[in-house]
């Protein structure tokens, strides 16, 4: 199996200005192919720096894999330091000059000089064709016959050249003889603790496939991953794991790899013809957002009120002023008529309300910060449920959201009728 070492170019990263994503996306597209990542490094736009950590990585692996600093400023440096690195000088390649100066005419731009440094390249290398930007990306090889592939660092530029320029070459320059597939199953209403309690003795028997067990904010995903000759290989001996975690997981597993919450959640409402709208308060109507990234969500999702203040909780969701005096907005009482207020108002099948104390202030000894009550309104009823957060404001936010789809996901699901804790 050949390995690759990859190097994110780019200063912001390091200044935590720039989250890094396509690091993992290359990892991932190569672990199909059968390549073996042995590190991942982050380096600034220096380019004596670029160029060490090119030649370090050249010494442990077959090959780098480099993205970002192929534009035309003063700091993009990646090119040069390759150069360096391989003790070559750069060449003007023709053609992707040629198309630069295409995509600068029908623009009705001005090219400068600076344009023209993007279509320099190492001297010999093979030149990567960008369909969606203007800098070409480039393999350069070694005497050693190691490589170095270059790629811009906009994903949008970098995904297809990886897809159509490197992932092809790696196939064509190495016997990739193994392929690794992974399945994602995604928890909700299991802690971790729990899951490794139901399939430890999986942890230990099995070696290929592996499982791993990945926790996020109130929800967990169980990772099947296989290694085999082939894809469909790999995808065999993952099936029979998938079944048996399923068994082990029952009622829990909403969605396996890229199927969201949101997107279970709409499965169920849709499948048996029934909408919801939602009233929200301490998460300021991210669960309305999250309920609405999923397409065709329209067909199920009505809308939802950000009932902030009580007075917009008493006027649009008819919560009663006493409750309000009384209990408080954080409160079980209010989170009732807020959910059975919004599904009333908005006409929908099921009516899901969240109230809470995100802080950093606002909390007492009875109603400390993190204090959330959730609510979810049916014909039948109204199930409530009460969480006890920890973390900041933006934490707590996150981990309510997760916790209310979550809830509402167990809940449209149920067999069950909602029996109301007030009747």
């Amino acid at each position: 199996m050949p390995s690759v070492e990859i190097v994110a170019v780019g200063t912001e990263m390091l200044l935590g200005q720039l989250v890094d994503t396509n690091t993992p996306f290359i990892a991932g597209k190569l672990a199909e192919i059968g390549v073996d990542v042995f590190a991942t490094h982050a380096v600034g736009d220096n380019r004596q720096r670029i160029a060490d950590m090119i030649r370090s990585a050249l010494d442990r692996a077959d090959g780098v894999i480099t993205t970002g600093g192929l534009g035309p400023t003063v700091d993009d440096l990646t090119k040069e330091a390759v150069c360096d690195a391989l003790g070559v000088d750069a060449e003007v390649h023709e053609p992707s000059l040629r198309a630069m100066e295409e995509v600068f005419v029908k623009s009705g731009r001005q090219m400068r000089e600076n344009n023209r440094k993007q279509a320099l390249i190492p001297r010999g290398s093979v030149p990567l064709a960008n369909r969606e930007g203007t800098a070409p990306g480039f393999i350069a090889t070694t005497t050693r016959e190691k490589f170095v592939a270059s790629m811009p660092g906009v994903p949008r530029e970098m995904k297809p050249m990886l897809a159509e320029g490197v992932v092809p070459w790696l196939q064509r320059r190495f016997p990739l003889t193994e392929h690794i597939r992974t399945r994602s199953l995604h928890t909700i209403g299991l802690a971790e603790s729990e899951i490794d309690h139901r399939i430890a003795d999986l942890f230990a028997s099995l070696e290929n496939p592996k499982i791993a067990v990945l926790a996020h904010q109130f929800r967990c995903d169980v990772k099947i991953m296989a290694k085999a000759a082939s894809a469909d290989a790999a995808i065999a001996l993952i099936a029979p794991v998938e079944h048996e975690l399923l068994r082990r997981l029952d009622g829990h597993v909403y969605g396996v790899d890229d199927e969201t919450l949101p997107f279970a959640i709409h499965v169920l409402l849709q499948q048996t013809q029934r909408t919801i709208a939602v009233a929200e308060s301490c998460t300021g109507g991210s669960i309305a957002a999250a309920l609405t990234s999923v397409p065709g969500s329209s067909k199920s999702f009505t809308g939802g009120v950000v009932s902030y203040s009580n007075e917009v909780k008493m006027q649009q969701l008819g919560v009663k002023r006493e409750d309000l005096d009384r209990s408080g907005a954080v409160s079980e009482e209010v989170a009732e008529q807020m959910a059975a207020g919004i599904r009333k108002n908005l006409g929908t099948d099921v009516g899901l309300s969240i109230t809470g104390i995100a802080g950093p202030s606002g909390g007492t000894h009875e109603k400390p910060i993190g204090l959330v009550w959730l609510a979810i309104a049916e014909e039948s009823g109204v199930r409530t449920r009460r969480l006890q957060l920890a973390g900041n404001r933006e934490g707590i936010q996150a981990r309510a959201t997760t916790a209310a789809l979550g809830f509402l996901w167990e809940t449209v699901g149920s067999a069950e009728p909602i029996r109301n804790p007030k009747s």
